[in-house]
């Protein structure tokens, strides 16, 4: 018989290893989580007068986030962190996670919201304490600084028909569900989410004004004053216009809300484009300014121009509601359905709005054309459990994506707060996992501390080290002052305790003096008289 000499000759796989720990970079974000105080706020979000269950709901929430994180596309996938128990201590099952979703309903959730936001003020706080500060956007090398930019886009998620809200989307072959969500470009959080049925519209002005409006109330109240929405052109209306320029309702002089939209390309907007042509010739004058791109070059056969004065009465809208055309080389992929004009001149024609005055047109455009960045941020949660609802019940795929969201902040969080410098910086989901999330480690006891120790020979050993490192420097999370009697009173009848606040109980008191005859003098190393009663 001939011996195989290949490279894994006389290799042999038994299931005999010991202190082995998987998924090693799972364990940053626990010490996250735990750092900004999430599990506390969750736990205390979906507390239950009477109830007291041995996995508190909120630390059960976080794990699910952080296995999403890890890969986890299933409920069932829980078992990684089970694996991690030496490390993690207790964990929860697959039952009591699908316990936890269905004990969230919708007053569970709004209460999640504001868990969400209190802890996201503290990241917020982090983030601006960095010696690079808070992460403002850059729009051709000029910060937008002060200014908070929330980008919405809805998303069609193919579904099996059983689910409840399953229906025919807006997208052709694509039957599901149709959830809308809203992202901070800054961050690149998570900040809303709602999960609607499949026939749901993409520019429904009141799903687009309530998922905005919940978006600005995860925002501590300096990231309120000035804000900029994006959205494109089938998530834009007039309603939604309307409710962004006055600032949604806020009369406060110190806020400024401004939109930067999508807009209908109809006739109306190519007779400009054509009476824009003819202008153009009768004066000589060139109208059209070049187009820019992110690093503010021009770009190649790209050009921007303002329409607002030759599309006639625009009274409706709101006040200084500016059109601007944006021209580019016409691709093969839109050849299809582009219009005479364009076939004509192998151009591709497209129209966005802003109430932004003052700004040249070209950097306008540079702006608007960077909403492109919510699409790679929805593929991102796709990738992860977007894509993917546990259950026929419309409730327990609303939990789940409330916890897709958790997720997506866990990993933005992880990336601003320990991996900043690095070459995971930027890195997306499918990266992070394999180079960083994913990495094995020995757990070693001894000298009452435990060790993870991550291989040398792992390429990215420095990072996940220095990451792990950055973690526990953070602050940890400081108790707040114990509750006046008549707030006491009031938790105790309703068995309702504010996170970080000890429960303090006379009758259950330790110290010395409220201690029983009988355990006073144990402590002390008296004998005690078995006979007494």
């Amino acid at each position: 018989m001939r011996k195989s000499s290949g490279r894994l000759a006389g290799l042999a796989m038994p299931a005999e290893g010991k202190g082995q720990v998987g998924h090693a970079g799972g364990v940053h974000l626990q010490v996250l989580a735990e750092r900004v105080g999430l599990g506390e706020e969750l736990t205390y979000a979906m507390r239950r007068t009477g109830f007291a269950p041995r996995h508190e709901r909120g630390r059960v929430l976080t794990d699910l986030a952080c296995a999403i994180v890890l890969g986890a596309v299933a409920i069932a996938d829980i078992a990684v962190l089970e694996h991690q128990r030496p490390v993690l201590r207790d964990t929860a099952s697959a039952p009591t996670v699908w316990r936890t979703l269905e004990e969230t309903g919708e007053q569970q959730l709004k209460r999640i919201a504001l868990a969400r936001a209190k802890v996201r003020r503290r990241v917020r706080a982090l983030l601006a304490a960095r010696p690079q500060g808070f992460p403002w956007i850059s729009v051709n090398g000029r910060a937008l600084e002060g200014w908070t930019v929330l980008d919405s886009d809805a998303t069609p998620v193919g579904c099996a028909s059983e689910k409840e809200g399953c229906a025919g989307t807006y997208k052709k072959r694509v039957y599901g569900l149709c959830p809308i969500l809203t992202f901070c470009d800054n961050t690149g959080e998570m900040l809303a989410q709602h999960l609607r049925p499949g026939d749901a519209g993409a520019n429904d002005t009141g799903d687009n004004i309530a998922i905005f409006e919940a978006a600005v109330a995860q925002l501590p109240g300096p990231y309120r004053r000035k804000i900029l929405f994006r959205t494109d052109g089938a998530g834009f209306s007039c309603g939604l216009l309307a409710w962004i320029a006055p600032a949604g309702g806020r009369t406060h002089p110190s806020y400024t809300w401004e939109y930067s939209t999508g807009w209908t390309f109809t006739q109306r907007e190519m007779d400009a484009v054509l009476a824009l042509d003819a202008l153009e010739k009768e004066t000589g004058r060139t109208l059209w300014e070049p187009a820019l791109d992110e690093t503010g070059e021009p770009r190649e056969n790209a050009a921007v121009a303002e329409i607002t004065g030759l599309l006639g009465d625009l009274s409706t809208w709101p006040k200084g509601h500016r059109v601007f055309v944006h021209r580019e080389p016409l691709h093969s992929r839109y050849a299809k359905d582009a219009s005479a004009y364009e076939t004509e001149h192998e151009v591709r024609l497209q129209a966005f709005a802003t109430n932004t005055q003052g700004h040249q047109a070209s950097w306008l455009d540079v702006r608007h054309r960077t909403h492109a960045r919510a699409e790679p941020k929805i593929r991102d949660s796709k990738a992860e459990s977007l894509n993917r609802f546990p259950s026929r019940h419309m409730k327990i795929n609303q939990a789940w994506l409330a916890v897709t969201a958790l997720a997506c902040d866990l990993r933005a969080w992880l990336q601003l707060l320990a991996l900043h410098g690095t070459s995971l910086a930027k890195a997306t989901p499918k990266t992070l996992r394999y180079r960083f999330l994913h990495a094995p480690a020995v757990l070693v006891a001894g000298q009452r501390r435990r060790r993870l120790k991550i291989p040398r020979t792992w390429p990215w050993t420095d990072e996940i080290v220095t990451a792990f490192r950055r973690l526990l420097a953070l602050p940890h999370l400081t108790r707040a002052n114990p509750p006046r009697p008549a707030e006491r009173r009031k938790q105790h009848a309703t068995g309702a305790v504010e996170p970080g606040v000890i429960r303090h109980d006379s009758r259950r008191s330790h110290s010395p003096g409220n201690r029983p005859e009988r355990e006073r003098k144990r402590h002390h190393g008296h004998k005690i008289n078995r006979s007494l009663p």
